[in-house]
């Protein structure tokens, strides 16, 4: 019980600075693009209440997490009007590339403060939870370095999970700018039924975990990406004076 109250302790505010600066991300590169609607309806905030989404954020996670289901959930999309982007085409593609790419670099933020707080034999070990947590040569468990490192894998898989080429996801979209213009008509109207595509995802996960759906696509990168992250923070860690 202890462990789990530690992990949510851990886990909870790094879920909520990801997906808040993910979205944060779109609607800034937007109005650089030209398209303020979000400036205007007040989404250029960090305050994550104007980032709830009474459905995706509370009910749906909080429904699966009762039933024993997968955790999925979203953030309310920060709105982005496509004709008002200087260059609607090529202008989409920055804009859903900015969300993965703020997590990324949030990474890379978490992987230098992880370098520089992690303490004298640090390691990382299994918890009751089944997640791993970082501990010092005393065996104890160092919270800083592992909200840090709970911090580093979230934008990691948060940036690669949003890259699927399939709607709603942001790699739907740079997908569609990368196709002959013929064919992104088509591939467009399939934005119209993306959450229908999403929930078919969350049911096959849920009935079918074997399949290793998520896993076998995004865990390959995501376990690289990681480990380099890890790397530069092992390096951190090797040049601060003890």
């Amino acid at each position: 019980m202890t462990d789990t109250l530690t992990f949510a302790a851990l886990l909870i505010p790094a879920l909520i600075v990801a997906i808040v600066c993910h979205e944060v991300a779109h609607g800034w590169v937007a109005m650089l693009l030209g398209d303020t609607t979000a400036y205007d309806r007040g989404r250029l905030t960090l305050n994550p209440i104007r980032h709830v989404d009474p459905v995706g954020t509370l009910l749906v996670p909080g429904f699966l997490a009762l039933v024993g289901g997968p955790i999925f959930g979203w953030a309310k999309p920060v709105p982005v009007v496509r004709g008002r982007l200087n260059n609607p085409r090529y202008g989409m593609m920055l804009v859903a590339a900015a969300g993965p790419l703020t997590n990324l670099l949030l990474a890379l933020i978490g992987a230098v403060l992880f370098g520089l707080s992690a303490p004298d034999g640090a390691m990382l070990a299994s918890s009751d939870t089944g997640l791993p947590q970082v501990t010092g040569a005393d065996g104890a468990i160092a919270l800083i370095p592992s909200a840090l490192f709970f911090f580093i894998l979230i934008n990691v898989f948060l940036a690669f999970f949003n890259l699927l080429p399939i709607p709603p996801f942001d790699g739907s979209h740079i997908v569609e700018g990368l196709l002959p213009r013929s064919w992104a008509v088509y591939w467009n109207k399939l934005q119209q039924v993306g959450m229908i595509l999403f929930v078919v995802l969350i049911a096959v996960v849920w009935v079918f975990p074997d399949t290793g759906i998520i896993s076998n696509t995004i865990g390959p990168p995501v376990e690289w990406m990681l480990e380099q992250f890890l790397r530069l923070a092992d390096w951190i860690a090797g040049q601060t004076p003890a």
